[in-house]
């Protein structure tokens, strides 16, 4: 009984903390901007990953067969998906975002359906209907709804979309493909040791393109 309940504490547990740190995030993003709190929330944790893949005695090496897989999946699962979700923190609510986000395993299923030919039983696919069905009334606004369902007489350029809903979705759409892309990545290598470097390395550009804009805007101000 101890041990059931725990595998179920387990489950539940990533929600609960995902919850709190899209939470968390929101007055990061505020002060701090959304490159930095991306790079701060991948570098750290990339090295302590490679860290407990070197305490576990798991190879740390990305075999050459893997490295054309590994930078797409770096760029997309990493850099991409850190960006676009910081950015879309920032321009909506931490409780929108975190349902827009978790549109994340609807789409890794369909695209699983689409690339790979995963089948989907009836009861799934009445799932997705649903999933994606809650995530269209939750993240689309009243106007467009009411323009799409009810015939409303709104003009549709003047209903205001919600940018940072969109940066939510592109999140989530990385993070889909991510999941795709690291069973092409790990044909050899260690999937323990793809997501550490993927991490570390997928923070670098975040960092040089913080760099760059300070650069940049000194150069202004000296001018």
């Amino acid at each position: 009984m101890m041990n059931l309940f725990l595998n179920w504490f387990l489950m539940i547990l990533p929600f609960a903390l995902w919850g709190t740190s899209m939470a968390a995030m929101t007055p990061l993003v505020s002060s701090g901007g959304p490159e930095l709190v991306a790079f701060l929330r991948l570098l750290p944790a990339g090295i302590l990953v490679l860290i407990t893949t070197y305490l576990l005695k798991r190879d740390l090496k990305i075999y050459k067969c893997d490295l054309k897989w590994f930078i797409v999946f770096t760029i997309v699962d990493a850099t991409f998906f850190q960006l676009f979700l910081t950015y879309g923190i920032s321009e909506t609510g931490a409780g929108l975002g975190s349902v827009l986000i978790d549109s994340q395993p609807l789409i890794v299923a369909l695209l699983a359906r689409a690339i790979f030919g995963n089948l989907i039983n009836p009861i799934g696919w009445l799932g997705l209907l649903f999933g994606l069905g809650g995530i269209i009334f939750l993240g689309f606004p009243q106007e467009f709804l009411e323009k799409w369902w009810l015939m409303s007489d709104t003009n549709l350029g003047d209903i205001n979309f919600n940018v940072g809903e969109a940066w939510m979705l592109a999140a989530a759409l990385s993070m889909a493909l991510g999941t795709i892309l690291i069973r092409l990545t790990c044909t050899k290598s260690d999937p323990v040791s793809v997501t550490g470097w993927h991490m570390v390395f997928g923070s670098l550009p975040l960092i040089l393109n913080i760099l760059l804009i300070r650069i940049f805007n000194h150069c202004q101000i000296g001018l």
